[in-house]
């Protein structure tokens, strides 16, 4: 109902070399270096962004077809706690301190709180991850892994984020229309997060174990071999968030930058997510210095051409 048919499902290779060169494949897995997030490359290809409602204040459209002109690659995973935290070591970066949170029934600012200690009862794991960061210290470490390995990385964009997250689907949800299917795919607010918190959101008819934050890459991934395009964290991209997409919106996959800048654009939902906001299409924004539990970030990095 949302895309037109796509590329069909790919096969992933095994990982590569770090470092390795030349023409990659729809579905290869590598690193540029054996710290650097896992990437995946995604194909190029067509489809049809936004969709023509979503809730007051929030519409998701107008539609629009959108050409995806290269293939580029993608994170698998957000980027994790052990990935932001070398990037820290070695830059000596002040990421954003104080950090927004949830504690099932109202919003609070952890004054002391930030990306190593994010206000959960306990030390985050290396694994899960970065939360409490903002869009400026996502643009900073994409810059620094850019300098570090020689390679163009930075943040996916919006169009490029939603395309990724679908991977051909047509569906509501990344994994289909039943919410029950949810947990398999994603870490959302579900029945154990529930118990947990006891928030005032219907959570999702199923049980990941996980009441909050969980391990990058524990859900199945989707077509394009990513894992959490859906759940976990909120993702910063490029954009700027303009309500509606305005006419000029690029259309080849390119970032929104010339209207609403001072919001950017958000994707994905989270542990503590309604389910209705975990479909591709909708959008979070938010300002650029919003640091908050449940927001933080995949890296892309643009390929050769062929």
């Amino acid at each position: 109902r949302h895309v037109l048919p796509l590329l069909a499902i790919v096969t992933l290779a095994a990982c590569a070399t770090p470092g390795a060169s030349g023409p990659r494949a729809a579905g290869e897995r590598f690193r540029d270096c054996a710290d650097c997030p896992e990437m995946v490359v995604v194909p190029a290809g067509r489809f049809t962004m936004g969709f023509d409602g979503g809730e007051p204040e929030r519409y998701e459209g107008p539609v629009h077809a959108v050409t995806i002109t290269r293939s580029f690659a993608a994170g698998r995973t957000e980027v994790t706690v052990a990935q932001f935290r070398r990037f820290v070591a070695a830059t000596g970066h002040r990421a954003a301190r104080g950090c927004n949170a949830w504690d099932g029934k109202a919003p609070s600012l952890l004054p002391d709180a930030d990306w190593a200690d994010p206000g959960y009862g306990r030390p985050p794991r290396e694994d899960e991850p970065v939360a409490c960061v903002d869009w400026q210290d996502a643009t900073a470490y994409v810059r620094w892994l850019a300098t570090q390995t020689g390679q163009p990385y930075r943040l996916l964009t919006e169009a490029e984020w939603e395309y990724a997250a679908k991977a051909g689907s047509t569906a509501s949800f990344p994994w289909g229309e039943d919410p029950a299917e949810a947990c398999r795919h994603a870490n959302v607010y579900d029945a154990s997060a529930a118990r947990d918190l006891g928030a005032p959101i219907a959570p999702a008819p199923c049980d990941d174990g996980f009441p909050r934050v969980a391990p990058v890459g524990q859900r199945q991934a989707n077509a394009f071999g990513l894992h959490d395009m859906t759940g976990n964290v909120w993702e910063w991209v490029q954009d700027c968030y303009a309500m509606p997409y305005p006419a000029d919106v690029p259309v080849d996959g390119s970032a929104q930058t010339r209207s609403g800048c001072d919001r950017r654009s958000v994707r994905g939902g989270s542990w503590i997510t309604a389910t209705s906001r975990q479909r591709p299409t909708f959008r979070g924004r938010d300002p650029v210095d919003l640091v908050s539990q449940i927001f933080g970030f995949r890296v892309a990095r643009d390929l050769p051409a062929e």
